[in-house]
């Protein structure tokens, strides 16, 4: 059985006369403007704005995404975020330094001072979610908040035990904002509308979402995970199990509703369906997809639903955590105010004509200025195509056809038994370049936004070649890089020790978590030994812990003290560690008890 009985509809449709479509009303339209008329009115009546002040607002969002894209590459990385500010109509971003403040205004973007880096903000999400682990009660919500340059957690008052307030304690200690509400979001259901709806097996209905192709041609339109759950499920486009349109969740392996995200396929196998670009908007006039995109922070987006209908709204957080209870957490979610209700469940959001989510999740009803517990949630469109090899199908005049420029200069900046860090210079592109790919051989490692990245789960002491290419939002794809051939450090077989050289600031009140892991098997050694190396003007405001696996703690150093002296150079400890696993995430944990001091860890190691 599936887990919800969510009902998308109709954003991308597939269509079939004998289901009782019109073929003109859903036919695709003839070439449409970047931002239709109905996306036009849509966020119009989201915003409260006149026709005009809406186009105006779409189009210099339209320009705050081609100025992100060129961005150079060094300013992007050094960046705490960025986003539109409907406002001023600019592309904002957020630096932590004057040098880079004037960089950024030379662009054409507006500098935003702030004083957490990307890198520390990552650190402390990863913190959170390390501490929220499988779920804590009332917690339904975390991530990062790019505009107010900090980590937030979204907690539901009414669900809250001591448990809650136990975890609450802990994660305010991390310089965390904490956010309370009288609700939360869930993963929606509903029972049948008027759209276009499909049935998994003899359940209750699902609706379509958007058409995509694979390498060899065969259509599949793709929809929320929890629509999928079940194996080699029959697809119908009609209840009573008739007018058989395919397969859900072929082979058991084209479904996630877990931690990856909410994405599903269904295999269009059965003769007269035809997939086709164009949504439903509900009375406002036809949208052609031409593409897809990643959503940026402040974006205007609409998103098309079975219940709530034709709804735009402005997205609040991108790459958030979500947590519906039960066991079910996903990660890396987009959150907006768009109004969404149950019924709504897999239906395409997009950005102008570009698709950019499956719809998620949201709130029991509808609410005006809705908080954290009140909006509606969906799965960037990307990663599902990518996960399975997927083609958008798309449609119009407007359709970007030209290739990014190949990244320069991939290389390798680390390895470790299991990992290899890589980065590339930025590739160019006639509208703008929205991710890169890092393939080893033929075989995709792992997607990402930026220049950089870390491939994971590899062999000890084993030889890869990877190279890099990049995609635009019309899914167009680069060259490839260059060869970047590069071994892992021997793991097993070569030694027992783990390093993690990273640096990582120490600051006021704050705790840093360095990870390394191991892949090691068996217990560890008797007796764990432990190498620091940290530059601190205080050693005596520092408290320093080890954290296994299972998460037990390891004191190593307490603070204490009445006067400061400079920890500067390496400092060993030991610790009984028999009792814990050699596999798996080890963690360096740093904290600062005392004001007025600066640091850095500069490297640890470990020996199993």
């Amino acid at each position: 059985m599936r887990r919800h009985n969510g009902v998308l509809s109709c954003s991308i449709v597939v269509a079939l006369a004998a289901l009782g479509f019109s073929p003109v009303a859903w036919a695709a339209s003839p070439p449409v403007p970047v931002h239709p008329d109905a996306e036009v009115n849509g966020v119009a009546a989201a915003f409260g704005l006149s026709v005009s002040e809406a186009k105006s607002q779409l189009a210099a969002q339209d320009e705050a995404h081609r100025l992100a894209a060129s961005l150079p590459a060094g300013l992007r990385a050094r960046s705490a975020g960025q986003w539109f500010d409907a406002a001023t109509g600019k592309l904002v971003l957020a630096v932590t330094n004057a040098a880079d403040a004037d960089a950024a205004r030379s662009a054409g973007a507006e500098p935003r001072l702030v004083s957490r880096t990307k890198a520390e903000l990552d650190r402390t999400d990863a913190a959170v979610r390390a501490l929220v682990g499988d779920g804590v009660p009332g917690v339904f919500g975390w991530g990062v908040d790019v505009r107010g340059n900090e980590v937030g957690i979204s907690v539901d008052r009414s669900r809250k035990t001591a448990e809650t307030e136990s975890f609450l304690s802990r994660a305010r200690n991390l310089g965390v904002r904490i956010t309370e509400t009288g609700s939360s979001p869930r993963q929606q259901d509903g029972t049948i509308h008027t759209g276009d709806p499909w049935w998994p097996g003899g359940e209750s209905n699902c609706s379509v979402g958007f058409g995509a192709t694979d390498s060899t041609g065969a259509k599949h339109f793709l929809t929320a995970g929890h629509c999928t759950n079940d194996r080699d499920q029959a697809a119908y486009g009609a209840s009573g199990q008739q007018n058989r349109i395919g397969t859900s969740n072929v082979g058991g392996t084209r479904s996630v509703n877990a931690r990856e995200g909410d994405m599903g396929v269904v295999a269009v196998t059965q003769p007269g369906w035809a997939l086709s670009a164009a949504v439903n908007t509900w009375g406002e006039p036809a949208v052609t997809v031409t593409g897809s995109a990643e959503a940026m922070v402040g974006d205007r987006v609409c998103h098309s639903g079975n219940t709530s209908k034709w709804k735009c709204g402005e997205v609040k957080y991108t790459h958030k955590s979500v947590d519906y209870g039960g066991g079910l957490i996903i990660e890396d979610l987009t959150w907006t105010t768009a109004c969404s209700l149950g019924g709504d469940s897999g239906g395409g959001w997009l950005l102008g004509t570009k698709a950019v989510g499956l719809h998620d999740g949201g709130p029991s009803q509808c609410v005006p200025d809705p908080s954290d517990g009140d909006m509606s949630l969906f799965q960037p469109v990307i990663e599902a195509l990518n996960k399975w090899g997927l083609t958008l199908v798309t449609g119009g005049g407007n359709g970007d056809t030209t290739a990014p420029s190949a990244p320069g200069n991939a290389r390798s900046t680390g390895t470790t038994s299991n990992s290899v860090s890589l980065a590339w210079d930025a590739a160019t592109d006639n509208v703008g370049v929205t991710g890169y790919d890092v393939y080893n051989g033929s075989v995709l490692m792992t997607s990402v936004t930026g220049t950089s990245a870390t491939v994971t789960g590899l062999s000890p002491d084993t030889s890869y070649a990877f190279t890099v290419k990049a995609r635009d939002a019309a899914g167009n794809v680069s060259p490839a890089s260059g060869v970047v051939s590069v071994k892992t450090q021997p793991g097993d077989g070569g030694g027992r020790t783990l390093s993690n050289g990273t640096d990582f600031a120490i600051r006021d009140y704050q705790q840093v978590f360095s990870p390394v892991t191991s892949t090691l098997t068996g217990q560890a050694a008797a007796s764990l030994g432990i190498s620091v190396t940290i530059r601190h003007t205080c050693a005596e405001d520092l408290g320093v812990t080890l954290l296994d696996p299972r998460g037990k703690a390891y004191p190593l150093k307490y603070s204490g003290g009445s006067a400061c002296t400079a920890w500067n150079g390496v400092r060993t400890f030991s610790a009984p560690g028999s009792s814990s696993p050699a596999g798996g995430k080890w963690q360096l944990r740093v904290t600062d008890y005392g004001p007025g001091d600066t640091g850095v860890l500069d490297t640890w190691s470990l020996t199993l």
